[in-house]
């Protein structure tokens, strides 16, 4: 029973990133801290929230949010203030205003273009099968083939 206990523990070890002494007293402030940094992104590793990360920069990104915090920042400008000083890639979801749109708008918009040309291949296709014009060999390359498979 004490293995599969501190095998669990381990395997939830990274789990626990936010470490004792990253945590503030006011439980509010750390509600408000918390719920931030799962919205914000580990730049080491990628698709990982820093609240989930155990990575320097995650940690050094916690920290820098919390100190925001208890100067009497609010969530928005919090964020703002860790999006300004390393871009927009740090949010998880990013914002869909600006040269984003493009980027948000490009895949339904391929897609679209991808099932217009699919349904105008699939429609030469079917004009060709109805106008019955399937017999485009020659006489000469009809009596070839004739040749060739009597061979």
């Amino acid at each position: 029973m004490k293995r599969i206990v501190l095998i669990l523990m381990i395997l939830a070890s990274p789990l626990f990133a936010v470490q004792p002494d990253e945590v503030l007293e006011d439980p509010v402030l750390e509600q408000r801290a918390r719920d931030i940094s799962t919205g914000l992104r580990c730049l080491v590793c990628r698709n990982e929230s820093i609240d989930e990360s155990n990575a320097d920069l995650a940690r050094d990104l916690r920290l820098l949010l919390r100190e925001r915090l208890v100067a009497g920042d609010t969530d928005d400008e919090a964020v703002a203030f860790i999006v300004d000083r390393y871009g927009e890639y740090v949010l998880l979801n990013p914002t869909t205003s600006g040269s984003n749109l493009f980027l948000w708008l490009a895949g339904p918009i391929m897609l679209l273009i991808a099932a217009a040309m699919g349904w105008n291949f699939l429609r030469s296709r079917a004009k060709v099968h109805e106008s019955g014009d399937t017999d485009t060999l020659s006489d000469a390359e009809k009596e070839r083939l004739r040749q060739i498979l009597d061979d």
